[in-house]
């Protein structure tokens, strides 16, 4: 007996296809930018030699260069490994290694570099109060959002993991544009050195590392939040229209 049109059961719609790894193209400029700037980074602060340490050691704080290192080595491993968990086809392929490589990005990146970023910021006043105020809003943050992300993941509340670990990423990533900034600024200000900074290399300097301070980390996470909704926003559009 064969059932008619109207008596066969509705075909559900096949699930959409993940994009193939290759067809990923952010993925591996991104492995590469940090592979990159670790390479560049990270060699003076392994040398134990605080003579080669790039950011001046106040003389009230004998423990700093030690502290700064330790804050470059956890940065630089949260760095590398949120390159894989970022990957869309790495989690769906490996999900168990997914797991393991997200509990390294927590509790051998973020939180250990976050809380020495910390007393880093207040302890390094060469480039004045405005950038260690934002060493330390950047700390409190990049925690509070790794924190969150991890247990929403422990809740199994996966969406939100999702979206707490984007913004953890946007911000452990921000050392970079940091930089970026700084070599922007540099270049449009110091014309200005001799009329509006009268001189003062050392104010030119403060303005150029605060500037790069605060948009290195309030663009990046700005952005994120945009792309968050953006992502969001088509997938309800695509549930509205699989259920109308």
């Amino acid at each position: 007996m064969t059932l008619s049109t109207e008596q066969q059961p509705p075909v559900s719609p096949a699930p959409p296809r993940r994009p193939r790894w290759w067809r990923r193209p952010w993925v591996a400029p991104l492995a590469v930018v940090a592979v990159t700037f670790v390479a560049f980074s990270l060699p003076p602060y392994l040398s134990m030699d605080p003579s080669q340490s790039r950011v001046p050691a106040p003389d009230f704080f004998p423990p700093h260069f030690v502290v700064l290192s330790l804050h470059v080595v956890f940065g630089s491993i949260a760095m590398i490994t949120c390159c894989l968990q970022v990957w869309p086809w790495f989690r769906g392929r490996y999900p168990r290694a997914h797991r393991l490589i997200g509990r390294v990005y927590v509790f051998a990146g973020c939180l250990p570099a976050g809380l020495l970023g910390l007393i880093v910021s207040v302890t390094t006043p060469y480039f004045g109060p405005v950038t260690a105020a934002s060493g330390v809003v950047l700390a409190l943050v990049w925690l509070g959002c790794t924190l969150a992300g991890w247990r929403m993941a422990r809740q199994r509340r996966f969406v939100d993991h999702r979206r707490w670990m984007v913004r953890s990423f946007a911000l452990t990533m921000t050392i970079i544009t940091n930089r970026l900034w700084g070599t922007v600024f540099f270049i449009v200000l110091s014309p200005q050195l001799e009329t509006t900074f009268h001189g003062d290399e050392t104010l030119l300097a403060s303005a150029v590392s605060a500037l790069s301070a605060w948009l290195g980390w309030v663009l990046p996470l700005v952005f994120a939040e945009w792309w968050l909704e953006r992502g969001d926003a088509a997938k309800r559009r695509r549930r509205a229209r699989q259920t109308a």
